[in-house]
């Protein structure tokens, strides 16, 4: 039986995982971390309304077996590249580092494909820098997912995923070019939640390839 904590529920990948985990008799809690109630009622779930420019007011409460992030925001949300670097890298990292200090084992995060700490384009440099960095936590286990184009309803709609899904979704038509085909967020959440129970110790990086396989994966 297992506590899991969640940042970044009211999302995409969030959301569908907040279900997922609700319904898995395998985690009997769930804490979710949210600057806005999620929706949801369960006797199993409790949510704290945090501030995330605050970390100090609520990070002794991320205490469990595991921490799931799938926070993120774009550009035209945040309004420039800092105010997105600061949800995408910095809330998501001090949660985990806060996490790893308070002793939780397990780490799955929602990163992107492409991430790279030396690209030149700011969205991969962010993302590689943070699961850089996420890699020298001292946690027991590490699970990235580098998914690509995420298909999927959102509560607010993004006017360049639709357009880069739909280029996504022409693409992947092409052999060559399959690597890069859109992927549902809920199949992205089932892949986290099963990444959450393989308890192999170490750092595991999953490609879009390797997040289908791992959704795809019978329960234990």
């Amino acid at each position: 039986m297992y506590t899991a904590l969640l940042i970044g529920a009211t999302g995409l990948v969030g959301d569908h995982l907040l279900r997922q985990l609700l319904s898995d008799d395998r985690f009997t809690h769930l804490h979710v971390f949210t600057r806005r109630p999620t929706g949801y009622q369960n006797p199993k779930l409790e949510e704290h309304l945090v501030d995330f420019d605050q970390p100090r007011d609520w990070n002794h409460l991320l205490r469990g077996d595991v921490l799931f992030s799938s926070l993120g925001t774009t550009l035209s949300q945040a309004g420039s590249q800092e105010a997105q670097y600061t949800v995408d890298y910095t809330y998501q990292f001090q949660a985990a580092q806060a996490a790893a200090e308070n002793g939780v084992p397990a780490y799955v995060l929602v990163s992107s494909a492409g991430a790279d700490a030396d690209a030149f384009v700011f969205y991969s440099r962010m993302k590689g820098e943070l699961e850089r960095d996420i890699k020298r936590l001292p946690f027991q286990r590490i699970r990235i997912l580098r998914p690509g184009i995420l298909a999927g309803s959102r509560s607010e709609p993004r006017l360049g995923e639709r357009v880069g899904l739909w280029l996504a979704t022409v693409a992947s038509a092409m052999p060559l070019l399959r690597s890069y085909r859109p992927i549902h967020g809920r199949t992205v959440a089932r892949a986290m939640l099963h990444s959450a129970l393989d308890e192999r110790s170490g750092v595991q990086v999953e490609t879009l390839e390797d997040v289908f396989r791992v959704a795809g994966k019978e329960s234990d």
